[in-house]
């Protein structure tokens, strides 16, 4: 598992194999966020994936993210996970990018746009693409364009 911590209650993953829930419990991550959609992997990985995490004691959420379909109701969703889960969280898609992009979302308004963009670089995330979104979603939180 490629486990990069944005955060010490938050990281993100490239996708995750079966056996990498009982790892997941082992490090102490409490809640699994998946991002990824069930046409992304192959038939029923995603049902297995939540079946090892209810039978590790972990919290999932399956909170599939289409690529380019970076929409409102997708962060709104994304936040309200974060907010109900138990902490630390890990969250996975392919790559990751498209976890850390909700990550970077969610935290607009709440930490310094610097801060958002360079924490998910040093995990090897490229959010200059993102910054005029991350820019606006500040402003609509705060009032304040950062």
């Amino acid at each position: 598992m490629d486990l990069r911590t944005l955060t010490p209650d938050f990281a993100v993953a490239p996708q995750i194999a079966l056996d990498d829930i009982a790892e997941a419990a082992r490090l102490g991550f409490r809640t699994l966020i998946n991002n990824r959609p069930d046409e992304e992997v192959e038939s029923g990985l995603n049902a297995a994936l939540q079946a090892a995490a209810a039978a590790a004691g972990l919290s999932y959420v399956h909170l599939p993210y289409y690529p380019g379909e970076l929409t409102p109701d997708l962060i709104a969703g994304f936040e309200a996970a974060l907010a109900a889960a138990d902490a630390p969280v890990l969250a996975w898609c392919r790559s990751g990018t498209r976890s850390s992009h909700l990550w970077a979302l969610s935290q607009a308004g709440q930490r310094p746009l610097e801060e958002i963009v360079q924490t998910a670089q040093n995990a090897g995330y490229d959010l200059s693409a993102l910054v005029p979104m991350l820019r606006a979603k500040a402003a609509d939180s705060s009032g304040v364009i950062v």
